[in-house]
Formats: C-alpha cells, structure tokens, sequence
C-alpha cells in the first residue's frame, strides 16, 4: 500500500470511529437518545451521509440523529463480506498471474 493511500485508508478509519463513537459514547440508539452531529470533516460528513442513506442513522426530532443498533450490525457485516470477497478475487488473480508466469 502507497503511502497516500495508507493515509486516505487511515483516514477513513479515523472517520468511521469518530462518527461512531459520537453516537455510541451519548447512547443515542433510540429516538428519545437521539442527538445532533456536526461533522468535523469532509470525511466524516461522507461517511454519516452513508450510514444515513443505509438506515443506520435515523432521523429524530429538529436535526437530532441516533444509531439502529441492528442495522448498523449488518451493514458492518454487509462491509466485511465484500472486502473478504474483493481480497478473495485479487489473491485469485495473483494466483492466477504467478501460474502464467510460470507455465509462460
């Protein structure tokens, strides 16, 4: 991995775990629990505006948000399963590639 792209991934994590955590550590996963988030980064707004678009973060009351638990359990199955399935296809093309190189 690049060194830009370890920092875009880094990134990216860092975002996951701040807008995460933001809800978890107010308990907001109820709407009466919901609460505001204003995001810090462009990475965090990206990453709420998708957990928003997946049903993870529901609306509350006057621009308030919480977390649904559930969904948010399977959207981060849902996102393990296609990396496993991505890494999983380019060890296939390496194999791939090693067994042409070597019969070539």
């Amino acid at each position: 991995m690049g060194g830009a792209t370890a920092g875009v991934a880094a990134a990216a994590a860092r975002a996951r775990r701040k807008v995460l955590s933001h809800f978890m550590s107010r308990n907001a996963v109820a709407a009466d629990k919901a609460v505001g988030f204003t995001p810090a980064r462009r990475m965090e707004r990206r990453y709420f505006d998708r957990l928003r678009d997946n049903g993870v973060l529901v609306s509350g009351k006057a621009g308030t948000w919480y977390l649904d638990v559930p969904k948010l359990d399977a959207y981060q199955r849902g996102r393990r399963k296609r990396l496993g399935m991505a890494l999983a296809g380019l060890a296939a093309a390496l194999a791939a590639g090693v067994g042409i190189g070597l019969l070539g």
